[in-house]
């Protein structure tokens, strides 16, 4: 494919020959935010357009704001790997992949500076206006692949991209006492959090047996709206946040 026009008017263009059809849709509904994890943007977009890496994203946001974009929205780009959410296991065709240069986890998680956290929330409201993109689908890629991914990470500051119009949030329950639940328990409070889980969209069976899988999708929801603390337990902060997100799903909400 030759170099293309952007479909975001404020980005450059770097053409990655990694990328495909979408598969069984005609338009994203979804927009997955990562981290780079690397050094430096400059290596994360190298390795990105690298043919090689098998790798690539539509956009990469810089540290100070600058976007890139490496492939078309029409087009299916490699960023998402094996996903899930709500029912859909190819998250790749869904979605729209945009990378924020940062170190990540690797690098003790540096602060997202303010001139990039405003680039990606501008970046996200144009991308969800064009394709009707849900708030509730603006995920995180540790929410569509728990414990496999951890990005991008619990300094991300979720709260005020949807200061900005972006993403589904509520305020998190303060932390507290009260009844937990964590690995090893079972039974039907269990059985309820899953269903819980599973009805917001993560991948976990509803067995009644708080398994690992389990305690991996309470640690990406609390990556993503309680990260403050973030154990895999789901104390009463993390059921009741979870809850009031639930309640304001369009389906639940009353007419």
């Amino acid at each position: 494919m030759s170099d293309f026009l952007p479909d975001y008017a404020g980005a450059s263009v770097q053409r990655s020959p990694n990328h495909g059809e979408r598969v069984g849709v005609s338009a994203p509904d979804s927009i997955i935010l990562h981290y780079t994890g690397m050094e430096s943007a400059e290596r994360a977009l190298s390795w990105l357009c690298d043919p090689e890496s098998q790798v690539s994203s539509h956009y990469l946001v810089f540290e100070d704001g600058h976007v890139i974009q490496m492939v078309p929205e029409s087009r299916r780009a490699w960023h998402a790997g094996k996903s899930f959410w709500a029912g859909e296991i190819d998250l790749n065709s869904r979605s729209i992949g945009i990378e924020i240069a940062n170190g990540g986890h690797p690098a003790g998680l540096p602060d997202f500076p303010k001139a990039q956290i405003d680039a990606v929330a501008e970046l996200c409201r144009d991308c969800g206006a064009r394709w009707s993109i849900a708030p509730e689908r603006v995920l995180a890629h540790s929410d569509i692949a728990p414990v496999r991914k951890v990005d991008p990470g619990e300094k991300f500051p979720w709260d005020i991209l949807s200061q900005k119009g972006v993403g589904h949030w509520v305020q998190p329950a303060p932390i507290g006492g009260g009844r937990f639940f964590q690995r090893g328990d079972s039974g039907q409070p269990v059985e309820a959090l899953q269903s819980m889980l599973s009805l917001y969209g993560y991948g976990v069976e509803i067995s009644g047996s708080y398994c690992e899988k389990t305690e991996g999708a309470v640690a990406a929801f609390q990556r993503h709206f309680r990260p403050a603390l973030v154990d895999g337990i789901a104390d009463f902060s993390t059921i009741d946040t979870l809850h009031r997100l639930i309640s304001q799903l369009p389906k639940f909400k009353r007419a």
